[in-house]
C-alpha cells in the first residue's frame, strides 16, 4: 500500500449546461482531517456533503476546498431597485442637509443601504438544482482524486528519505555494538585501572568492596538492552514503511522510542566513542521524526 504525505494540491473543472465550475483543493499537515470551505453564495447547502466526502477519503490533514461557479452574462439575475424606498431616503437626506447642514447624499451611498438594492436569486427547479449539485460533487471527487495522487507521489518520496534514516540508525547502532570499549577485556582493564587509582589515593579503602561497586556500575552502564531495542525498532519501522497506508502516527511513536533509546545510550555510555554515536543517533532520529510529521 502506498504512503501518503499530508501536503498536496489539485484542481478540477466541469461544466453543466451554460454553467462552468471548478474546485481547488489543498492540504497541509494536521492531527486529524479538518476541512475549511469557500463556497459561493447560494451553495452553502453543499457544505455537509463536501465535509463528509473529504473526511471519508482522508484520515489526516488540514484541507481547504474552494468552489468557483461562473454563469454567462445573460443568465445573471438583474438588480432590482426599490424606488419608493429610495425616494423616501433621498427626501430625508435632503431635509437633514437643509436643517443641519449635513453633506448631500451620494448615489452609491444610498444604493448601499439595506433594502434599497436587491439581487434576486435565479429561479431553479428542484431537478435543476439537484443536477447542478451532482455535477459539483462529481467535480469534487475528481479534484480529491488528484489531491490523493499528489499526496501519494510525495509520500513515496518520503518513504525513500525515511528508509535512509532507518539505515543510518541501524549503522550507528552496529557501530555502538562493535565499539572496542564494550569488549569484556576492555571493561575489566578500565575497572582495574579505576580501582588501582582509588587504592593508591587511600590505603584504607576495601579493595573487594571497590571491585564489587565497580562491577555493579559496569553492569548498570551496559547498553546491550538499548542496542537490542534499537534493532527491534528499526525492523518495526521498515515493516511499517513496507505496509504503507496511514502509518504516520505509528511512525511518530516509533520516533519517540528511538529518541528515548538514544538518550539512554548517551547517559549510560562510559566511552567517548559510544557517546559520540549516541549524539549522532539523536541527530538522525530528529531528522526522522521531522519527516514523519508529513505523513498521513
Amino acid at each position: 500500500m502506498n504512503l501518503q504525505s499530508m501536503t498536496g494540491f489539485a484542481r478540477a473543472a466541469a461544466e453543466h449546461g451554460s454553467t462552468s465550475l471548478a474546485w481547488e483543493v489543498k492540504s497541509v499537515n494536521g492531527k486529524s482531517a479538518e476541512v475549511r470551505l469557500r463556497l459561493p453564495q447560494g451553495f452553502e447547502r453543499l457544505e455537509p456533503a463536501v465535509r463528509q466526502v473529504v473526511q471519508k477519503r482522508f484520515s489526516r490533514g488540514n484541507f481547504q476546498a474552494t468552489l468557483t461557479v461562473g454563469r454567462p452574462a445573460g443568465t445573471q439575475a438583474q438588480p432590482v431597485v426599490n424606488e419608493a424606498f429610495l425616494k423616501d431616503l433621498a427626501g430625508l437626506a435632503k431635509r437633514l442637509q437643509e436643517q443641519f447642514g449635513t453633506a448631500p447624499p451620494s448615489a452609491d451611498g444610498l444604493l448601499a443601504l439595506r433594502g434599497v438594492l436587491d439581487v434576486p436569486e435565479a429561479v431553479e427547479t428542484e431537478d435543476e438544482r439537484a443536477a447542478v449539485d451532482a455535477t459539483i460533487m462529481a467535480c469534487l471527487d475528481k479534484a480529491l482524486a488528484g489531491l490523493e495522487q499528489a499526496r501519494r507521489v510525495e509520500g513515496e518520496a518520503l518513504r525513500g528519505l525515511l528508509s535512509g534514516h532507518l539505515d543510518a540508525i541501524e549503522a550507528l547502532t552496529l557501530r555502538a555494538e562493535a565499539d572496542p570499549s564494550r569488549e569484556p577485556a576492555s571493561i575489566r582493564a578500565r575497572i582495574a585501572e579505576q580501582v588501582r587509582l582509588l587504592l593508591d589515593a587511600s590505603a584504607s579503602l576495601d579493595e573487594t568492596r571497590l571491585y564489587q561497586e565497580a562491577a555493579f556500575l559496569a553492569t548498570k552502564a551496559d547498553i546491550r538492552e538499548e542496542i537490542d531495542r534499537l534493532k527491534t525498532h528499526v525492523a518495526s519501522g521498515r515493516a511499517l514503511l513496507s505496509a504503507g497506508g496511514a502509518v504516520g502516527r505509528k511512525l511518530d511513536f516509533l520516533a519517540q522510542e528511538f529518541n528515548r533509546e538514544s538518550n539512554t545510550l548517551c547517559s549510560k555510555s562510559n566511552a567517548a566513542a559510544v557517546t559520540a554515536v549516541g549524539l549522532e543517533l539523536k541527530a538522525v532520529v530528529d531528522q526522522f521524526r521531522e519527516q514523519v510529521q508529513n505523513l498521513e
